[in-house]
């Protein structure tokens, strides 16, 4: 459930507003660790894989009935055995498991989410030009409060409410030379956020209006910018299952302690203990980077804390008329400083990722390589920026036309690339998650017949990658067809019907990697217009 309030008070002059938005996460729940914990409900992993792999053994050597068995079938049978009692979805045993679980949000015995975040903000602005006639100057400013509340099973607050802010001020002046045919604005802004320096952000701008009705219209921009870390990449401590994801706000990595981890009997014989816990600290101090374990090489790798992320960017545009066709058309450079980005780590359970705690007299090789050895060891999604030279550019195109005697076709295409060094920063995922190349068409007329309206567009996307903490995949291209027709009522009361459907032809396609399918959606709609 999310609620927003705001108040405003504004003339021609000046704007103040206020608002806040409140959220509860209701009975969200984690259905990784809800499988999780319904299976530990009724046999504990320890009892569980004991019974495994003692029948597992026994059926590969014959101690049961039938002979030895291939692994194939050993392990069906151990299955079977270290099944039994297991719950069944759809029985009581299994609902009162389930309820009881999503119920508690505790990661160690349940799965429940509780999320109570607020955001509240204020933002007011003021334009000097009844007071100010050599150009037109506003200025203006905000400051934002999170307060992220989710009892720890988000965030890391389990003590209380997390609290921070952040503020800025800006200042804008714009002036219309040349017989108002060329505008120029130009603009400045300071932010500060309570984790990191302020950053200033210029900005520039041109636009030149050409032809008798200033119907050509050329613009041109210089833009810097900064983006703060968002409130997971600093203050988020979850457990995902296959990794622990940590935020790297200063205050947040030693916040973070894990569940605890099962040490192997290898880890447990050089004088560990049987569980141990790891903190967030270790994930960004004491762990390796995942490309070099896959190499076969493990490297300590120290993940620094997130910094706001730096953009330079450069736009080129036109838009106007030639002829019966209207353009739009745009292209654009960015280039990236500090790009934010998640790094997968392995933490060891034990050791130093350094090695400094190797003695050649006592074991054979370095703790921390034990730890890798044996399974001893968490992976971390640390939240850090990348050193890689990164930018992206793209072009877009609009074009709009009347055809065939009152027609409206549109056609809209975009071309998007994000392109950086992989080898200067082998483990970076960039998460750009766009696709290259995206067109779209649409046809249609306001009234073919008398009243009689009609609509058909057609949409277009490449394939793309798609990158995130929580699973990386491809997003296959699609094409999608959607349609509608409309009919005005002959009566003063101007009102409409409209019958249509989006993906028409009901070809099942998704947008973001891991979730479930986008289908079909068929609307009637009727609509008045006193």
């Amino acid at each position: 459930v999310m609620q927003q309030h705001k108040f405003e008070v504004h003339n021609r002059n000046f704007f103040v507003r206020a608002y806040t938005i409140t959220e509860t996460a209701g009975n969200s729940y984690d259905s990784r660790f809800t499988a999780i914990n319904i299976n530990r409900s009724w046999k504990s992993d320890t009892n569980w894989f004991t019974q495994y792999a003692q029948t597992f053994i026994g059926a590969r050597l014959g101690a049961i009935p039938g002979g030895p068995r291939t692994s194939e079938q050993a392990h069906v049978i151990a299955r079977q055995v270290a099944q039994t009692g297991a719950l069944l979805p759809g029985t009581a045993g299994f609902n009162n498991a389930f309820n009881t679980i999503t119920s508690d949000p505790s990661l160690l015995s349940g799965s429940k989410f509780i999320d109570a975040t607020k955001l509240s903000q204020v933002e007011g602005n003021y334009n000097f030009s009844e007071l100010v006639d050599v150009a037109e100057i506003q200025v203006g400013g905000s400051w934002r409060e999170f307060k992220l509340n989710s009892a720890g099973t988000i965030f890391t607050d389990n003590n209380g409410p997390i609290v921070f802010s952040e503020y800025g001020f800006y200042m804008q002046v714009m002036k219309k030379l040349m017989d108002d045919k060329l505008k120029f604005t130009g603009s400045i802004r300071y932010d500060k956020s309570k984790n990191y320096d302020g950053n200033y952000s210029p900005r520039l701008s041109l636009v030149y209006s050409a032809g008798d009705k200033n119907q050509h219209n050329f613009r041109a921009s210089f833009q810097t910018g900064f983006r703060n870390p968002d409130t997971q990449s600093q203050y988020i401590g979850l457990d995902v299952g296959n990794a622990l994801l940590v935020g790297s706000a200063p205050d947040n990595l030693d916040r973070f302690v894990s569940r605890p981890f099962n040490v192997s009997t290898t880890g447990r014989a050089i004088g560990n203990p049987a569980t141990l816990t790891v903190t967030g600290r270790q994930g960004y101090e004491n762990a390796f980077s995942l490309e070099s374990v896959q190499a076969g090489a493990p490297k300590k790798f120290d993940s620094p804390l997130v910094q706001p992320e730096e953009i330079t960017a450069y736009e080129l545009g036109y838009r106007g008329s030639i002829g019966a066709v209207s353009i739009d058309l745009s292209g654009y450079y960015n280039d990236f400083r500090g790009f934010i980005a998640q790094k997968t780590v392995l933490a060891p359970l034990y050791g130093k990722a350094d090695f400094s705690d190797f003695d050649p007299g006592t074991l054979p090789m370095p703790p921390a390589l034990i730890a890798l050895s044996q399974g001893d060891f968490v992976p971390f999604r640390t939240y850090t920026n990348s050193d890689a030279d990164i930018n992206s550019y793209g072009v877009s195109l609009g074009l709009g036309a009347k055809v065939f005697n009152g027609y409206d076709f549109t056609l809209n295409y975009t071309y998007s690339k994000f392109d950086f060094d992989q080898a200067s920063d082998p483990g970076f995922e960039p998460g750009f998650n766009t696709p290259e190349n995206s067109i779209k068409a649409s046809f249609g007329h306001a009234e073919v017949l008398k009243n009689f309206g009609f609509n058909v567009s057609v949409r277009y996307f490449d394939s793309y990658d798609w990158q995130a903490s929580f699973g990386n995949g491809v997003v296959p291209s699609a094409t999608v067809v959607d349609a509608q027709v409309s009919y005005k009522l002959p009566i003063s009361m101007n009102a409409t019907f409209k019958l249509g459907a989006t993906n028409l032809t009901h070809n099942e396609y998704t947008q973001v990697f891991g979730t479930g399918n986008i289908g079909s959606m068929y609307f009637l709609s009727f609509t008045v217009n006193p």
